[in-house]
């Protein structure tokens, strides 16, 4: 016999705890929900038998309650429906250690408590400045300023593998710029190697980054001009100018001697030429002269006296013809025979054209001139 049938002598849990008022009858709450559900799914709960207490909830009810459980795994099996945008990337836990991470697209996971997704936006650049005051390999002394822009590149490292990545990256920065400008002068920080300085800081903070699994990519370092501190600031832009000057002066003399050495090159050209054609000239005019002393050589060899006088002839006629005045040593007397020759060139005014080589000769000079007996005489002493 149930503790809960007539007749059971009041053995029920609840007996004997004072009072007549026990807790409520189980039978009547289950009918209650059995009428309520059936009600709602259209069973009939409310005008079961008393075979029906002792069966639990079976029946139409039963089948009510098995539908709203169906219904209930079916909406917490949808809430594990999730979209990744292009810019993002989900990153999976499983009882709350890290499974996976998937990337932009519609996914599913199992439903809250057993898995979850954390949303993260790998696109999104951030970026921070940096200052800081530095003492260069040639022990001077630089202020430096810096804008450093990074994102996340790995999800899952960026959220489980450093506790807090933003430091990380500050601190890499830091030592980073260290290193780089203590290995490097101020001439080059301040002019040619910014770019370099820039480049080399970012690669060696990125090694860091990497290192420590902080899932964070720098995507750009840019550095201001860097610059002295004020108290020698004067001194250094002293320097400064006296380098542009510098680089001024070497363009001119540069120009310049584009200028310049194109045209010595000409002229260098144009003297060698010159001493080429002049050599050229020189040997030929020696080859002729040796030709025509070889020539008189043969003539001297047949007829030695015809060829001295020739010779002779040719020298005074070339002697005198150079000059302007002739002075003439007869041998009637002891006058001496004078030949204004520069007059007697001068123009037409003076009474004479000039002819070939025997030109006008005036009476007087006619008639001293010396007859062609006493000149071969003359000759003959001469050539003598």
């Amino acid at each position: 016999m149930a503790w809960n049938e007539p007749g059971g002598g009041k053995k029920d849990p609840w007996s004997g705890k004072g009072g007549d008022q026990g807790p409520p009858d189980l039978d009547e709450v289950v009918k209650k929900l059995q009428d309520k559900f059936g009600g709602m799914f259209g069973g009939g709960g409310g005008k079961s038998n008393g075979s029906d207490s002792g069966g639990g909830i079976s029946g139409p009810g039963g089948v009510g309650i098995g539908a709203i459980a169906l219904v209930l795994l079916l909406i917490w099996m949808a809430t594990g429906i999730y979209i990744i945008e292009p810019a993002e990337r989900g990153v999976i836990l499983r009882f709350g250690a890290y499974s996976e991470t998937t990337q932009p697209g519609p996914h599913w996971h199992l439903p809250y408590p057993i898995e979850e997704v954390y949303k993260v936006n790998v696109d999104q650049i951030t970026s921070f400045r940096h200052k800081a005051t530095m003492l260069t390999r040639d022990e001077n002394i630089v202020d430096i300023e810096l804008t450093v822009q990074s994102r996340i590149q790995d999800a899952g490292d960026y959220l489980f593998q450093d506790q807090n990545p933003e430091k990380t990256i500050r601190d890499a920065i830091e030592t980073s710029v260290r290193e780089v400008i203590g290995k490097s002068d101020l001439d080059y920080i301040m002019t040619e190697g910014r770019s370099a300085v820039a480049e080399n800081i970012k690669s060696n903070a990125q090694e860091m980054l990497n290192f420590y699994k902080t899932g964070l990519e720098i995507t750009s370092v840019n550095t201001q001009p860097a610059k002295p501190p004020e108290q020698v600031k004067s001194a250094f832009d002293d320097a400064i100018k006296a380098r542009e000057d510098k680089e001024r002066l070497e363009n001119k003399a540069e120009a310049y001697a584009n200028e310049i050495v194109p045209q010595a090159r000409g002229e260098a050209a144009r003297k060698i030429a010159d001493g080429k054609a002049y050599r050229d000239r020189v040997i030929a005019e020696a080859e002729g002269e040796v030709s025509r002393f070889l020539a008189v050589l043969k003539e001297y060899e047949k007829a030695p006296r015809v060829t001295r006088e020739r010779l002779y002839i040719d020298a005074v006629e070339t002697v005198l013809g150079q000059s302007s005045k002739v002075m003439l040593d007869t041998k009637e007397g002891n006058s001496l025979m004078y030949l204004p020759l520069d007059k007697m060139m001068g123009g037409t005014d003076t009474g004479y054209q000039s002819g070939g080589r025997g030109g006008y000769t005036p009476e007087g000079a006619r008639k001293q001139a010396p007859t062609t007996e006493n000149r071969d005489q003359s000759r003959g002493r001469r050539v003598r």
